[in-house]
């Protein structure tokens, strides 16, 4: 059972993220017109117009991206856990609102946030992005331009940022003649604000950082930092490029409030060092978060 369990973890993961993506969809964008790109954004377009359920054509819309996917994204590896968060994306979209309590419940959120098309932005945001954090996390894709920003990085050498930002680009603005323009730049909005909020559940809240020190009181402050700061040190081999000679190098990963207290011992010791800090969105291991079960 130990051996299938990261697997079971992460499609629980995904289905829940699902869940999650289909809630902020169902009481943030929709009501507020907010096509935020992607597969949703064309389905709420076309919905629009012909009332067809959302859930289905997102269903229907990921289709052909799927097959697509298959054939340049790893084939079968690729695809169970991209199936699995299609399928119960575009379940849980139309199945909300035939749940009573939910259908109660988010109508008193609905009337509350009604004309507040800022909020509606903010809210969508923060809870789409934690689903797709989660999505993310589970080693899984979220499907429509999830799928299509991959397939033209794999096999066009497009970036994936250009690639997200060419494929939902052409969506908001399709919104933006149908929904009006307030409404697409508020979709910007949301687009930028998802993203960093699902960076942060996959790569964690807390930021590190990475110094490296050139000094020639090595042993000093190798010996102060791992004393004083708990902290454990790699010293590197290096070599000046100008004078030739062998200049070891000091590496340690600090948190976000040992910065200061690092400047001051290696300041007291040497005055004359060379310091370079560098910002890591997740370290793992001893010192910070466990690495077993990530």
């Amino acid at each position: 059972m130990k051996k299938y369990y990261p697997a079971v973890r992460d499609y629980v993961l995904i289905i829940f993220s699902s869940l999650i993506q289909a809630v902020a969809l169902r009481l943030f964008f929709v009501p507020a017109n907010l096509a935020s790109g992607g597969v949703s954004g064309v389905a709420q377009i076309v919905n629009h117009f012909t009332r067809w359920p959302i859930g289905l054509m997102i269903l229907f819309g990921n289709i052909p991206l799927f097959i697509l996917g298959w054939r340049f994204l790893g084939g079968a590896k690729f695809a169970a856990r991209t199936a699995v968060a299609i399928l119960t994306y575009s379940l849980f979209t139309d199945l909300l609102l035939n749940i009573p309590p939910f259908m109660r419940y988010s109508q008193v959120l609905i009337n509350d946030l009604q004309g507040d098309i800022f909020l509606n932005a903010l809210y969508g945001a923060i809870v789409g992005g934690i689903g797709y954090g989660l999505v993310y996390r589970a080693r899984g894709t979220s499907g429509g331009s999830d799928i299509l920003a991959r397939i033209l990085n794999h096999w066009r050498g497009v970036s994936m940022t250009q690639s997200y930002l060419m494929v939902d680009t052409g969506v908001i603005l399709a919104a933006g003649f149908v929904f009006g323009w307030k409404q697409a730049l508020y979709a910007m909005i949301t687009l930028y604000v998802s993203g960093l909020v699902s960076e942060t559940v996959l790569e964690g809240g807390t930021t590190a950082r990475t110094v490296m020190i050139v000094t020639n009181e090595v042993d000093k402050i190798a010996a102060s930092v791992l004393k004083d700061m708990q902290r454990g040190v790699t010293m590197l081999s290096g070599t000046g490029a100008y004078t030739g000679e062998a200049r070891p190098v000091l590496y340690c990963v600090i948190s976000r409030a040992e910065v200061a207290t690092l400047k001051a011992v290696v300041n007291e010791i040497d005055p004359n060092a060379f310091m370079v800090i560098g910002v890591v969105h997740e370290a793992l291991g001893e010192g910070f978060m466990p690495l077993k079960g990530r």
